[in-house]
């Protein structure tokens, strides 16, 4: 059975909602046959590369809020964060546009390394004190996790690398319903909007095991907004 991950690095329900979809799985009887692929989503995918803010002042501009309101936010989800064992920063943390970061989880992928790239750049951008808009900060990680440095800033250098397929994930999302990350498809069946508990991801993947008999898949409405426990807010593509 497949797993589909649609999430973005710059999320902080995707970086939580990782380790509650992994409990989720090691609770599940039969997680050693789940195949789990992680998909491209920005969340700000207009903004220009290498422009980056302070995350606080981010929120507070998108949400209209003030700089403590959008601090109060972060505090919320970084108790979260750090219930699941997660570290987590409030202040000192960029955001910005993610579109490179994707394609290098592409190539990561293509190498079999990819959910090692994926944990070592959210940790990076939530957790430490290295930016993920750096490309040599990419490269970095990308050694880590076990890939080739010269390869990984070729893809970097090179715009075009596997720029179709993260925009063919996100069109896919798109086409699926997704209007908020993470987003969870099981076996082309069944969808799982936010961050949810591990037991109930357990649940889903019990549900989809069980009734595999291929109906088209099951959405089961999207959550709003990041400020909304669980999820990110998809923006409106253009």
């Amino acid at each position: 059975m497949r797993v589909e991950i649609w999430s973005d690095i710059a999320c902080p329900w995707c970086y939580i909602g990782k380790a509650r979809f992994e409990k989720g799985l090691a609770a599940f009887a039969h997680g050693d046959e789940v195949e789990v692929v992680h998909r491209s989503f920005e969340l700000d995918p207009h903004r220009a590369k290498g422009e980056t803010a302070p995350v606080i002042e981010m929120l507070a501009k998108k949400y209209g809020r003030t700089l403590d309101e959008a601090r109060a936010m972060e505090e919320h989800v970084a108790a979260t964060a750090r219930a699941e064992g997660l570290g987590y920063r409030i202040e000192g943390r960029d955001h910005g546009n993610t579109f490179d970061v994707h394609r290098l989880l592409h190539l990561a992928r293509v190498r079999g390394r990819q959910d090692a790239l994926l944990d070592l750049a959210y940790r990076a951008n939530f957790a430490e004190e290295r930016s993920v808009f750096d490309p040599e900060v990419l490269v970095g990680l990308a050694v880590e996790a076990g890939l080739d440095a010269d390869e990984a800033r070729s893809v970097l250098a090179d715009e075009g690398a596997y720029a179709d397929e993260v925009r063919a994930d996100e069109r896919e999302a798109a086409e699926l319903g997704a209007n908020a990350v993470p987003f969870f498809v099981l076996d082309r069946r069944y969808g799982v909007s936010g961050g949810q508990p591990a037991e109930v991801f357990t649940r889903a993947l019990e549900q989809a095991w069980e009734g595999r008999d291929g109906t088209p898949v099951d959405t089961g409405g999207a959550v709003g907004a990041c400020e909304a426990d669980d999820a990110c807010e998809v923006p409106p593509r253009r």
